[in-house]
């Protein structure tokens, strides 16, 4: 059996959680905000606005929480896209993937599809490496797009209150393409949004972060990647916002402090924001993914590298 046929999740339907979402999931009790927002119909294309990249580091450090996604990342032979070496790089690749995957046509997602799948073909261990992986492996691409389906929502919901099991399942199904942009086939992606809470929990329990991947993690934390210059004016505010995104799974594991006098100031930080949000013109609120797309064209009109 190749890597990429590996499997790595135990069959859903024959398997209990041992964690719950009080674990897996960050605690959001922001109320639906009536007064600072008129709000937007429940689906993921409103939520990719500037702030759905305020947790992007902490978005990535769950990704990595699986070992083989970690190792991957660590190990990886494309130096070019090498996440210490080029984080500017890898932060634009993963914010264009997020919006070519919601925002694009289908031949927008196929031509992203095939730049990416050119990386992936050099992303698989070798006999030096402590776990096996492969890059085209299904269920590390779903895992990572069940990550970025997390980190959009979570910050939706942040910004605009907590929404309704009805407003929450149309949210998701309207999400299903940030996985099969790639190689996850849509029967792979949980059928309704209590099937992606139940396949979210027990993903979870696979989440090892080992000495070698906890020290990676932490300097992506501290953003150690950045050039100081640039990092050092903003890196305490940038290290809330990516440990406040973080579950407490992941506090746990790392070794990461977060309080419950944490936990209020992040939310207070985010009613704040929501106000300001209020008033920015939707041209500045959404001026990211449409650069992002505006590039994407851009590259495939002439040709040029997409990633």
């Amino acid at each position: 059996m190749g890597n990429h046929a590996l499997k790595y999740t135990p069959d859903l339907d024959e398997t209990t959680p041992e964690l719950t979402t009080r674990d897996t999931r960050i605690e959001i009790t922001t109320r639906r905000r009536r007064l600072t927002s008129k709000r937007k119909p429940a689906q993921i294309a409103e939520a990719i606005d500037f702030w759905s990249l305020a947790g992007a580091a902490a978005n990535v450090v769950m990704q990595l929480g699986w070992p083989e996604v970690g190792y991957g990342v660590m190990e990886s032979k494309v130096e070019s896209g090498a996440l210490m070496k080029h984080p500017w790089k890898r932060a634009r690749t993963t914010s264009q993937y997020l919006a070519v995957a919601v925002l694009g046509t289908d031949e927008e997602r196929e031509a992203f599809r095939e730049a990416v799948n050119s990386a992936h073909r050099h992303v698989k261990s070798d006999e030096r490496s402590p776990v096996k992986y492969n890059a085209f492996n299904r269920e590390l691409q779903l895992w990572v797009a069940a990550c970025l389906f997390i980190g959009v929502e979570d910050s939706h919901q942040l910004l605009h209150g907590v929404m309704d099991e009805t407003e929450a399942e149309e949210f998701y199904q309207s999400s299903k393409t940030l996985g099969t942009t790639l190689q996850v086939p849509e029967d792979m992606w949980p059928a309704t949004r209590q099937d992606f809470d139940h396949y979210w929990n027990v993903a979870c329990q696979r989440v090892v972060i080992d000495d070698t991947t906890c020290e990676f993690l932490n300097e992506l934390v501290d953003l150690k990647m950045i050039n100081p210059l640039i990092r050092l004016p903003f890196v305490n505010l940038l290290r809330f916002l990516t440990i406040g995104f973080l579950p407490p799974l992941f506090h746990r594991q790392l070794g990461l402090e977060w309080t419950e006098d944490d936990r209020r100031r992040f939310q207070h930080l985010f009613t704040f924001v929501s106000i300001v949000n209020k008033f920015l013109p939707k041209f500045i609120r959404f001026g990211s993914a449409r650069f992002l797309m505006k590039d994407l064209r851009w590259r495939l009109k002439h040709q040029k590298d997409i990633i």
